[in-house]
């Protein structure tokens, strides 16, 4: 992490283990399958008294967090509880990524619990299922499973997080998945009064993983950078776009590919 310039000295270090999770990547019509081993990781064991949010957010100005911390114990649902109230109350920018996994928690115990975080969030952030499973939020005209994507429905989505919720800014990637190894890739966002729409690109899958995290990142990067609404889900796509291409968690583009991608340099010859 310290080798991509993440600060790390407000770490927490205890427990014995760090959890591990194994991704088996699928090819053509065969899916790729991911199985967890979390049981007793350090984060998984975490106590919410363990985290001093007062100390944490010193000289903070946004606060991301995703569905995935809450599912894993119901100590770190209240560590993410305390850490948006105390977030909100210094007026610091609070994202999410609803992030459902079937694997970590049931529907049921997803909506109980993101439904008490999400009126905290400035920035929701989800793909095409996670409204539905967390927050029962369905789009109409949708059948993710045949890759059949309504982009009137999502709108619909997106404004009902944003009525229901409060939440300022609602960010939605939107995969038609063809195969497991080419997709169509696009996203869209809604600032509580219009709706902007990226282009979409035909992607051909090298490592899928970290993608929704570098859209979420992009998207946080561009809002930082006060992007205009439009700039700011097209560098969030094309950013998670190149992801797709690269291998391993880390999305290890520089900015100008970034930018270069959101120009329409979208050929992929070799450049010398």
């Amino acid at each position: 992490m310290r080798y991509f310039g993440v600060d790390t000295t407000k770490v927490l270090r205890q427990g014995k283990r760090v959890g591990v999770y194994y991704v088996e990547k699928g090819q053509s019509q065969r899916p790729s399958k991911v199985i967890y081993d979390r049981a007793y990781s350090a984060i998984s064991m975490a106590k919410a008294s363990d985290f001093d949010w007062e100390a944490i957010f010193e000289g903070c100005k946004w606060f991301h967090f995703t569905g995935i911390t809450p599912a894993l114990s119901d100590e770190l649902a209240q560590a993410c509880m305390d850490a948006v109230k105390c977030a909100k109350a210094k007026d610091i920018t609070v994202s999410c990524d609803l992030n459902y996994r079937k694997n970590l928690w049931s529907t049921e115990k997803a909506l109980a619990t993101m439904s008490a975080l999400v009126p905290y969030v400035d920035v929701c952030i989800a793909n095409e299922e996670d409204a539905e499973k967390v927050l029962g939020i369905k789009a109409s005209g949708t059948d993710v499973d045949s890759g059949k994507l309504s982009y009137e429905g999502y709108q619909d989505v997106a404004r009902k997080i944003s009525e229901r919720y409060g939440c300022k800014k609602v960010a939605i990637t939107l995969r038609s998945s063809i195969s497991a190894n080419d997709n169509k890739w696009s996203g869209m966002l809604y600032d509580g009064k219009a709706f902007y729409r990226s282009k979409e690109y035909d992607i051909h899958i090298w490592d899928r993983v970290g993608g929704g995290d570098s859209f979420g990142a992009g998207l946080i990067y561009s809002m930082i950078h006060e992007m205009n609404p439009q700039d700011t889900i097209e560098f969030a796509i094309a950013a998670s776009c190149l992801k797709h291409t690269i291998q391993g968690d880390f999305n290890r583009v520089t900015l100008d590919e970034v930018r270069s991608l959101m120009g329409g340099n979208a050929s992929g010859r070799v450049q010398r």
